[in-house]
């Protein structure tokens, strides 16, 4: 898997190697594809991923909106915000 902020197969949020499930950071109309080709994506447990408190889950907003906020951040560290709004349509920062 293609990821700017991991290099390692682990979940992103708590280390575990096993159980994990590829996740595009940004997600909805067009944007796995747009996910998919610049990396944002990071390994996930399923509970951090489907659970309560996932990303997709219920009570996951704050995870979600932490891994767009920290996806932003990094691929602003080698393009500008404009690119970045180009590409998934707005900004989380």
């Amino acid at each position: 898997m293609k990821s700017i902020l991991q290099n390692k197969k682990e979940s992103y949020i708590s280390g575990q190697t096993y159980g994990l499930e590829e996740h595009h950071i940004y997600f909805g109309t067009g944007k796995r594809k747009i996910s998919e080709q610049n990396g944002f994506k990071v390994w996930l447990t399923y509970l951090e991923h489907r659970g309560t408190y996932g990303v997709h889950g219920k009570y996951g907003h704050e995870l979600d909106l932490r891994l767009k906020q920290e996806c932003q951040k990094e691929y602003e560290k080698n393009h500008t915000r404009e690119e970045f709004i180009r590409l998934i349509g707005k900004s989380y920062l």
